[in-house]
């Protein structure tokens, strides 16, 4: 159990800023003391009760609903407390502290970042993995994304991961039963198929961590970084990705000196698409700074767009300046990082060719934009998203990484046969920690503060 994790907990609900409606929420075993100091009456449970929100002197804060949810009922599964109230940071303030003072007798204090959310999974309301839905769902920046939060909420991710461990608990049982009663004659495993059943397991995880993948796509998006030599018409295409006017252009070589990013969603996917300022030699201090963040940028990228300038693609000097910034790409970014090769301005150079498999487009009339979203996507690994996409996590990745790798291992152990049994049952027991690490099954503490440290308060 987590420090101050019984203690009653009170907060503004709402988001900071004015409103027509502001909520104070409270939680804890009891919240009756506040109720009678606030309210003023009885409340009946899980039923809106129009009334005066009363000071420590008897007079009104305000007017609004109050609303009593009974433990185990509620969202926390404790005695809850909700006071909907007009929408004002001062008259919030002033709920809240009155609410702190009419529950000093019971411990009330102020809750910490996602504490409330956190009482929920605590009290079995929800998993971990439902309860980092709630943060996501929250802050989700495209419509797919907050539908696929909404489905990790109900519940579908959590039930994919219980359907894979109940799979796996029934293959430790044929394996450690045969561990147990060596002496038996009949082959447990063998009868059973507990090679056939290992491998549907594998086959059921690997439509997982698809999914998965899908929806941490969702939630984290890419970075994409455009670079290239002076003039190649990077903020141009940032113009044309997203939409707007957001950089400065202009024909005069080293325009932009800093960075400029702008989020843009193709087909639900958010990409961080960022500006920079042209590679090249400098003496100017303020563009050498410039070029410095660019390349800072390009290093943290998960895709790097390299523009080269079609109108001057005969430009020996230029193409030799390509080549080597694209020399200085390969040893400043990983090799798992893309770099497309994307030529520019080709509605004026109509007739240049361009390498196989290189892209061609304008920026100026957007022809050629949709395949760069489409191979931008593609090197995401995003494939078209199917209903069953729920948002998923870094690391949950990384469990469900762990889960492979530990099932590769048990099948290894389970094709030596019966001398590695023990290190197959091994095997198939860490799988399964991995699976609960997701759900919060078994959780150590300090990765709980971390999660919920990410909520807003209130939440």
């Amino acid at each position: 159990m987590l420090p101050r994790s019984a203690d009653p907990i009170a907060a503004i609900a709402t988001a900071p800023g004015r409103g027509a409606v502001g909520i104070v929420r409270v939680s804890g075993k009891s919240v009756q003391p506040v109720i009678d100091a606030v309210c003023g009456r009885a409340l009946r449970p899980r039923e809106a009760t129009y009334l005066p929100f009363r000071a420590a002197d008897g007079g009104p804060i305000d007017q609004g609903l109050a609303i009593h949810f009974p433990a185990p009922h509620s969202y926390t599964g404790e005695d809850v407390l909700e006071l909907q109230a007009h929408g004002g940071p001062v008259v919030l303030q002033l709920l809240l502290a009155r609410c702190l003072e009419a529950g000093q007798a019971i411990g009330l204090r102020v809750a910490e970042p996602g504490e409330f959310t956190q009482r929920a999974f605590l009290n079995d309301k929800i998993d971990l993995a439902q309860a980092e839905a709630i943060a996501d769902l929250i802050d989700a920046s495209t419509e797919a994304a907050a539908r696929s939060a909404s489905r990790s909420l109900a519940g579908e991710f959590s039930r994919e991961i219980g359907r894979l461990r109940d799979a796996l608990v029934h293959l430790r049982m044929l394996v450690e039963a045969t561990l147990d009663f060596p002496e038996e004659e009949i082959d447990f495993l063998r009868k059973a198929d507990a090679h056939g059943q290992l491998e549907r397991l594998q086959t059921t995880l690997a439509g997982v961590m698809q999914r998965a993948h899908q929806g941490a796509l969702l939630r984290e998006g890419i970075k994409v970084v455009i670079a290239g030599q002076p003039n190649a018409g990077k903020s141009s295409l940032l113009n044309a990705l997203a939409g707007a006017e957001l950089a400065i252009v202009t024909p005069i070589a080293g325009t932009t000196r800093d960075v400029v990013s702008q989020t843009i969603q193709v087909e639900g996917v958010p990409l961080h698409v960022i500006d920079t300022a042209g590679l090249r030699e400098s003496s100017d201090p303020v563009e050498k700074i410039g070029i410095e963040r660019a390349w800072a940028q390009i290093a943290a990228a998960d895709a790097v767009l390299f523009l080269h300038d079609l109108t001057r693609a005969d430009d020996a000097a230029l193409r030799e300046g390509d080549r080597q910034l694209l020399e200085q790409l390969a040893t400043q970014v990983p090799a798992s990082v893309p770099v497309v090769s994307v030529w520019n301005k080709a509605d004026a150079a109509v007739a240049a060719p361009v390498p196989e498999g290189e892209l061609r487009l304008s920026a100026r009339t957007g022809a050629g934009l949709q395949d760069l979203r489409a191979r931008l996507l593609e090197l995401a690994g995003w494939q078209a998203a199917p209903e069953g996409v729920y948002i998923a996590r870094e690391r949950h990745l990384q469990a469900l990484r762990r889960v492979d790798a530990h099932l590769m291992e048990a099948m290894a152990h389970l094709s030596a046969g019966g001398l590695a049994l023990d290190l197959l049952a091994e095997e198939l027991r860490l799988a399964q920690n991995a699976l609960n690490d997701i759900t919060g099954a078994f959780t150590a503490d300090d990765l709980l503060g971390v999660i919920f440290a990410s909520f807003c308060i209130g939440k």
